[in-house]
């Protein structure tokens, strides 16, 4: 087996649902079960979040419908072969995804239903399926993370690309099993070419950027004066800022529209082959409630992708972040991407 699909295997767990139940604010979005109408159900969610990002509020929401709640934690892009390998005996009924890519991988397969249009209107055109097949739950915005004691922000580039000069030698890290790092290089495949690609990758490689297994490993990294920078998406700095407030970290963003400036959205799609899709879909509706949207906003640090709800105010806004022309949807050949990534981390 190829060394990324090795190690993406390597990944998947199987968890049960976190018990913590963290307070949530009221005022929850309608279309919800009652508890009585829910009671004897079952819900099993294949999530690429990780639990500790999203277990408590799973929870709250079990807590609050009553809808029993199985969930099997792992990574993305493994989760959504997995579900592909298992077809219509898949035991999901939701696939909770850490990126587009992955949702669009499984709406081009045709293994996703066709979500409720009170679903779909919760958020922008931008941030769900054209076809209705997955809608976004929470935005994700890559940037560089990097360490201000040994940084200015006018010492960085102008390009992601511009990471591959000499200058940056055994400077920079990234994760390269990492979901999202797997949607940005499908992008930059989109938006460049597949030789550019190989070319970036190649060439991080060879200006000595260094792996990590998880983003968070990453930005520890940048705080600890291990290297100067890392791709990353843009919460983890605050994650890590949450513990250790005097870190000297920051996120950078490219001018223009660089493809550096990846939005992406961690979504949510529903089963084809389900056969608990009103509860799914009592699912889908509680993430895009505003209690949820909050917790993501102040919890995971992430961007909320109800319409009008305000991210956490140190945030960039999403409409001051001049992002690449690209529908998220087209993020679906996460297979052409681990061949890519296989083909250059063994030469």
């Amino acid at each position: 087996m190829p060394r990324i699909r090795l190690m993406l295997a390597a990944a998947l767990v199987a968890a049960a649902l976190l018990s913590i139940v963290l307070p949530l604010p009221d005022n929850r979005a309608g279309h919800l079960l009652a508890p009585a109408e829910a009671q004897g159900t079952t819900l099993t969610i294949y999530s690429g979040r990780s639990e500790e990002l999203v277990g408590p509020v799973i929870a709250q929401f079990e807590r609050d419908t009553g809808i029993a709640v199985e969930v099997r934690y792992g990574d993305t892009t493994a989760l959504a072969l997995t579900i592909l390998e298992e077809g219509a005996r898949t035991p999901a009924d939701v696939f909770f995804a850490q990126d587009a890519g992955a949702l669009g991988l499984l709406a081009k397969e045709g293994v996703l239903a066709a979500l409720p249009a009170y679903i779909l209107d919760s958020v922008e055109p931008r941030f769900r399926s054209p076809e209705g097949l997955w809608v976004g739950i929470s935005g994700r915005a890559r940037v560089i993370a990097y360490n201000t004691d040994a940084l200015d922000e006018t010492d960085l580039p102008a390009s992601l690309f511009d990471f591959l000069a000499p200058q940056w030698a055994g400077r920079l890290g990234f994760a390269p099993t990492n979901a999202s790092f797997h949607a940005h290089l499908t992008a930059i495949r989109i938006s460049a070419g597949d030789d550019a690609a190989r070319a970036f990758v190649a060439g991080l490689l060879a200006n000595g950027a260094r792996q990590y297994e998880r983003n968070s490993a990453a930005v520890a990294a940048v705080a600890a004066g291990e290297i100067d920078a890392a791709l990353v998406n843009h919460y983890y700095l605050f994650r890590h800022l949450a513990e250790h407030p005097d870190a000297p970290v920051a996120n950078y963003y490219f001018p223009g529209d660089d493809i550096g400036n990846l939005v992406n959205v961690a979504g949510l799609g529903i089963l084809a082959s389900s056969d608990s899709k009103p509860l799914a879909q009592q699912f889908a509706a509680y993430l895009l409630s505003r209690s949820a949207q909050s917790y993501f906003a102040q919890e995971t640090f992430e961007y909320p992708l109800l319409i009008g709800m305000d991210a956490d105010p140190r945030l960039r806004p999403l409409s001051k972040i001049e992002t690449p022309a690209l529908d998220l949807s087209d993020l679906d050949d996460l297979g052409g991407t681990l061949d890519l990534l296989d083909d250059v981390l063994v030469q």
